[in-house]
């Protein structure tokens, strides 16, 4: 052997020089996994702490819940449609410049809301920075990142990041009302922005380069079965199942998101002391995470289709019995409400996101799926809104209740009529 080879050996070496071992790269690997996990934690749970924000804004300025939740809606809308930009910046200037830009406008958000005086100010700042903010360290990055490390097993890994949504809610709503009793609405905020600010430091020293290089164990795996049928985005915007999925995304994303808006006012108004609303809300976060988990379980067993018929079925029992809490609010009828209807926020999305992709399967799937979700986005912000505007109209919470039931059977009618999703 010519003594100027190396010799092989079952080292490598990653691009930045550190040497990796198979053990090391799984190390890395599960790093990362839990980096893309806070990341998710942190942009869900800041994302949904308005809710408990809500109430207390609205009766520092008199604002009517219409124009107070218009601050909700837009950070929604902000994230959806941002979303299909994420990825192409994330390609082109990496994961360090991606999230340190999240966290960036995150933590200027908080801090100029702790100070905002006109709703304008809380909806450039709550409403379009933080939704642009999660994006940047939300679900795009995130899955790009971990399709670097984890290959065949990003569905695995995405599931865990998933679980973050859960997460987020259960750790920051019920803190976000703590803090709220303690230091006021204006204080949490300013807390909330400092702290985004002090982990860019942290985020900023990680060995980034590392991280974005990935894993030359993970080996890109081929269907045999798999046929591209050229797919754009054009051709497909020209088929009933894009237009399916997309309402399936809007009408689902507005009903739920009609009620979530309010949630914690109304169970406040309902009799519930805000810390004990706060934090039954909150446990949505768990047992999202299960219903998530049994609804893919369902998928395998008894199909894609029934299952996702049954999960909707659940979000309805759980608006019924939302609407029997403001008669009788008792801990039985709010646990079967945190159970039925938490469990089932956003559950269906892994499923419909699985259908898109196997219909349109091709080199352009990521860019027809990335406009398919803009529909969420979408309907997130509409729901809210609206939810906010019914309920200033009727000046209660019945007609609220009916206009998220009818859009909830609406986002499940594309999956009884449509032949594409039958199938």
């Amino acid at each position: 052997m010519d003594q100027n080879t190396p010799r092989e050996t079952n080292r490598e070496t990653s691009k930045d020089g550190v040497a990796a071992t198979p053990q090391g790269a799984v190390r890395i690997a599960l790093t990362v996994l839990a980096l893309c996990f806070t990341l998710a934690v942190l942009g869900r749970g800041l994302g949904d702490s308005f809710t408990v924000f809500l109430k207390p804004i609205s009766e520092s300025f008199g604002w009517d819940r219409a124009q107070i939740v218009s601050v909700y809606s837009l950070t929604w809308l902000a994230s959806g449609l941002t979303a299909p930009f994420v990825g192409r910046l994330f390609d082109h200037s990496g994961p360090r410049i991606v999230y340190a830009l999240g966290l960036l406008l995150l933590g200027a958000a908080f801090l100029i809301a702790a100070h905002a005086q006109h709703l304008w100010q809380f909806q450039l700042s709550i409403g379009l920075c933080v939704g642009i903010g999660i994006a940047f360290i939300g679900i795009v990055p995130n899955s790009i990142l971990l399709g670097r490390w984890f290959g065949p097993r990003l569905p695995t890994a995405m599931s865990v990041v998933y679980s973050a949504m859960g997460g987020g809610v259960l750790a920051l709503l019920p803190a976000s009302q703590l803090l709220i009793d303690h230091i006021g609405w204006r204080g949490t905020y300013q807390l909330f922005g400092f702290a985004a600010l002090g982990l860019l430091v942290p985020l900023m020293l990680l060995p980034w380069r590392l991280f974005a290089a990935g894993s030359s164990h993970v080996v890109k795996k081929t269907d045999p079965d798999f046929v591209d049928n050229g797919w754009t985005l054009l051709r497909a915007m020209r088929h009933h199942a894009f237009w399916a999925l997309f309402s399936t995304f809007f009408f689902t994303a507005v009903g739920m998101y009609a009620i979530a808006a309010q949630i914690v006012a109304y169970l406040i108004d309902a009799g519930f002391p805000p810390l004990q609303a706060a934090t039954a809300w909150g446990f949505s976060g768990v047992v999202l995470v299960f219903g998530m988990l049994g609804v893919s379980a369902l998928d395998g067993l008894i199909g894609r289709r029934p299952s996702v018929l049954l999960s909707y079925a659940i979000s309805i029992l759980g608006i019924f019995l939302l609407w029997l809490l403001q008669y009788d609010p008792n801990i039985i009828l709010l646990t079967g409400f945190v159970v039925c209807f938490g469990s089932m926020m956003g559950s269906r999305g892994p499923l419909i996101s699985a259908t898109a992709m196997r219909i349109f399967q091709g080199k352009r799937v990521g860019t027809i799926y990335g406009t398919i979700s803009i529909g969420s986005g979408l309907g997130s912000a509409f729901g809210s809104w609206s939810g906010g505007l019914i309920h200033d109209a009727t000046h209660g919470y019945n007609a609220v209740l009916a206009f998220a039931l009818a859009s909830v059977v609406l986002g499940m009618i594309p999956f009884l009529v449509v032949p594409a999703l039958r199938r």
